[in-house]
């Protein structure tokens, strides 16, 4: 059972819009905002319609949304379809800003990599690169500032995607947020959780064998800390991007606060920012998707989540619902 304060918190970004409220072009472009929520309770993009939601858990805004519709390549003509990011920031808000602002259009203009020439459609690869190339943007970035504003290598972002193109999902995660689908299942007339992506937290026994078959000289690099897994004793998350201070041993040093300084020098990136990459077709018992940070998951399972949003239906063909 949905808990009545957290229902409370989210209900006005997911119910039914009033009718005039918002146009067919999307209207109340700007969103609402009550507090610590923002929301937009209705708009279109080409596979449909969407609500999109930020609470925040004080004044500082760390985390960013962002819903882009048509052109996916400044290529021309290249692929349409939808693009959905989630960037759950910490430390700060400096790396999920970069991102808002930089990995869309990175997968717009990447070079060295291809989209796929059946029905000119997105490619993982593409997505891929693009997450790539916006780790190394941002990288540059700590290291212009690294002398003037050191607390920029210990700012980070996990970073969840989902584009839609000719019919086809790609789901992209670099951290701890989820990507889950409500799909029909039509033996039963339920709408069934399906989970799209997993994820890169300490906790969960595959990242740390991962960790560990990454690291294996080093008997530390995860550590049960106040009965928390962390990664270095230091963070939850084994992928981001940002977190400049555990991927290059640069910054492994003053003037870093000493809290995120760790006592031994390392060699290779402690953190990825290499995204694991799902792609499937989707069909017409697939009725919507929800992209949030780890901030919904605690409060809300899967099914849970999917129970709610399908009890404020709407007549669309595909609907996301986007939380940070």
């Amino acid at each position: 059972m949905v808990s009545m304060s957290l229902m409370r918190i989210v209900s006005p970004c997911w119910k039914p819009s009033v009718e005039g409220e918002n146009s067919s072009n999307g209207g109340d472009a700007a969103g609402r905002a009550e507090g610590l929520l923002w929301y937009k309770d209705s708009g279109q993009h080409v596979n449909g319609e969407f609500s999109m939601a930020v609470i925040q858990a004080n004044n500082l805004l760390e985390d960013y949304s962002q819903l882009e519709s048509g052109p996916l390549s400044s290529v021309d003509p290249g692929p349409q379809g939808t693009f959905v990011g989630v960037y759950d920031g910490h430390g700060g808000p400096e790396a999920a800003r970069f991102v808002n602002e930089r990995l869309f259009e990175n997968i717009k203009t990447i070079h060295g990599a291809e989209f796929t020439s059946e029905n000119n459609g997105m490619s993982a690869d593409v997505i891929n690169k693009a997450f790539l190339a916006t780790e190394e943007e941002f990288l540059s970035l700590v290291k212009n500032q690294w002398l003037h504003k050191p607390q920029i290598a210990s700012v980070g972002a996990c970073c969840l995607v989902g584009v839609v193109c000719s019919g086809v999902l790609y789901i992209a995660n670099a951290g701890d947020s989820r990507a889950v689908l409500g799909r029909l299942e039509r033996a039963i007339k339920e709408i069934k959780a399906v989970q799209l992506s997993y994820e890169h937290n300490a906790s969960i026994e595959s990242v740390r064998e991962e960790l560990h078959s990454l690291h294996p000289d080093d008997p530390h690099i995860v550590v049960l800390k106040n009965k928390v897994w962390r990664v270095k004793g230091l963070i939850q998350v084994s992928r981001s991007i940002g977190d400049a201070y555990l991927k290059r041993a640069e910054y492994n040093r003053e003037p870093l606060l000493a809290k995120f300084r760790l006592p031994e020098p390392f060699n290779t990136p402690i953190l990825k920012a290499e995204p694991t990459i799902l792609v499937q077709k989707l069909y017409p018992e697939d009725q919507f998707l929800i992209f949030a940070s780890d901030g919904l998951w605690e409060h809300l399972s899967n099914q849970e989540a999917v129970d709610f949003v399908h009890s404020c239906p709407r007549n669309v063909g595909l609907l996301f619902m986007i939380s940070t």
